[in-house]
């Protein structure tokens, strides 16, 4: 018999030794440490939307491209440092080692366009240049589409040789970068593509026609009960297929609620969470009670509460319907919403409880599939593998059945805008998720000028959730109650037309009209500051 001997090189995958190999192969300084010094820009909303609604004009996708590229290379650079800063042993794993070179090209890719690099080789001045630069923006983001489940089977593989502590650090910082270094390449990749071909935004009537609420990856009038119920009909479909029974849900509250987030980090974590919901009901026969899923907008700060009434009376109806009676109709202008799933799936062990946010820590058998396991499971691939599918529309999901990864991640996705997820087990029984997506305000900050707003009588008004669109005039969108309170003030009437403007009713607002031209006749320039709540 053959023997085989493992060859021990201390410095082979040390930081120091990666970092000399790839800037001997370059010719040059390696920037890495330079980069990953820079601290992180704390991406917000408004970083997002402040190139405007599409379609944009030449300027204003040039000018998305620049701030894309601007955090683009020192996102990468942390991560790059923050993988190098792993044990020699685990950075030497076949799977690490892949997630760390695609980020070594990525960067590589980017530098060239920077305007500081030695060799630098393009420039974003053009739309021809704006459009190369999205070509290999989106390039970039297809070679990083499967960095979870890789790290996951790489961690997994690697677990003798670090701590679950270093683990779970690196990844909560990890996925937090990684969502966000996402959102911007996708936000500039979807606002050139809604903006093509980069005519006059002028010249079109209603800008995007097709998706009016959405700037870039963002829907303004998001409606959680719609993308909950698409979710529920998909992991019902692959819980039909593995156990032959098809679970049924009701989606009661205010179904009407919309917001404003990212449709894809919403479908990302309600997969998961309803994945979790079928497969405990299935498996403890409970198929014929209905998980009940809940949308509760939360009220604004100055209001009440609304009461959750566990015991009011619910029609039996069959999965997906509708039942507003269960909780009291919010303020269309809440500042977020609230989803609790309730299942009668027994509940979660006190055993398992406590470990149900960490990475790794999965429920699943030996007998069930695991990504380049070679497991067999008897569903053929289609079993508890497939329960463990997340929605991979876009946001880098995949498969990561087994490994452990699906609720914290879908609990980083909650939270990376002040939103997050708590369980309440009542085992023997069943759990309720509280899912929270934090309400989005974003502050429109374009040229100051404060005596527009005070003219126009509406200054009190735009720290209490108006809205601010600038255009050929200014649009003020108030919600009900506000407008109702402005009384007989001569900004505008009760209803109908007013001094200033026109009142339009649209998705639950009062939209005021008012003209650029002043009282006097004089045009004035759309330009103010305001806070803009969507």
């Amino acid at each position: 018999m053959r023997s085989h001997y493992l060859l021990y090189l201390p410095g082979l995958f040390s930081s120091t030794a990666l970092r000399q190999r790839h800037a001997g192969s370059h010719g040059h300084e390696d920037p890495v440490p330079r980069l990953a010094k820079q601290p992180l820009h704390k991406l917000s909303l408004a970083d997002l939307v402040k190139h405007g609604r599409p379609p944009l004009s030449a300027e204003a996708l040039l000018s998305s491209a620049r701030f894309t590229l601007s955090l683009l290379p020192i996102r990468l650079a942390h991560r790059i440092q923050a993988i190098r800063n792993l044990p020699y042993i685990v950075v030497s794993n076949s799977n690490i080692t892949k997630i760390y070179n695609n980020y070594q090209h990525s960067l590589s890719t980017l530098l060239p366009w920077l305007d500081n690099f030695p060799s630098r080789k393009h420039t974003l001045s053009t739309l021809d240049d704006e459009i190369r630069f999205t070509e290999v923006l989106a390039e970039l983001v297809q070679t990083h589409t499967d960095t979870i489940p890789i790290l996951a089977q790489g961690f997994l593989e690697c677990r003798r040789y670090i701590s679950p502590e270093e683990v779970t650090r690196f990844l909560d910082d990890h996925l937090r970068v990684r969502i966000g270094t996402r959102l911007i390449a996708e936000q500039h990749i979807a606002l050139h593509f809604s903006s093509t071909p980069h005519f006059d935004p002028a010249s079109s009537p209603t800008p995007c026609p097709d998706h009016p609420s959405f700037i870039g990856v963002i829907d303004t009038a998001l409606r959680p009960a719609g993308v909950v119920d698409s979710c529920g009909e998909f992991v019902a479909d692959i819980c039909e297929l593995k156990y032959g029974v098809r679970p049924r849900w009701e989606i009661d509250g205010d179904p009407a609620t919309t917001f404003a987030f990212v449709p894809n980090h919403l479908e990302y974590i309600a997969t998961e969470l309803l994945k979790n919901a079928f497969r405990s009901t299935v498996e403890r026969g409970m198929a014929r009670e209905p998980v009940v899923i809940t949308i509760a907008p939360e009220p604004p700060a100055d209001r009440p509460p609304a009461r959750l009434d566990d015991d009011a009376p619910r029609d039996e109806k069959r999965k997906g319907s509708f039942n507003s009676g269960a909780i009291k109709p919010l303020d269309d202008n809440a500042p977020g919403v609230t989803i609790r799933i309730r299942d009668r799936g027994g509940g979660i062990s006190p055993d398992v409880l406590p470990n149900i946010w960490s990475y790794s820590f999965t429920t699943m058998s030996e007998d069930d599939d695991v990504p380049g396991g070679g497991g067999g499971g008897g569903g053929g691939g289609g079993g508890v593998d497939a329960l463990n599918v997340l929605s991979n529309s876009g946001n880098g999901g995949s498969s990561i059945a087994g490994l452990g990864y699906g609720l914290p991640l879908g609990r980083a996705y909650a939270e990376y805008f002040g939103g997050g997820v708590a369980v309440q087990s009542l085992y023997g029984w069943g759990t309720d998720v509280y899912l929270r997506l934090k309400g989005l305000v974003i502050n429109l900050a374009v040229h100051e000028r404060p005596p527009l707003a005070y003219e126009l009588g509406l200054q009190p008004l735009l720290h209490q959730g108006a809205h601010l669109l600038l255009g050929d005039g200014v649009q003020v969108d108030l919600p009900q109650d506000r407008l109702d309170a402005l009384g007989d003030e001569p900004v505008v009437g009760a209803s109908g037309a007013g001094p200033l403007g026109e009142v339009h009713r649209q998705a639950g607002l009062v939209l005021l009209v008012v003209s650029a031209h002043g009282g006097a006749g004089a045009r004035r320039p759309a330009t103010d500051q305001a806070e803009l709540r969507l």
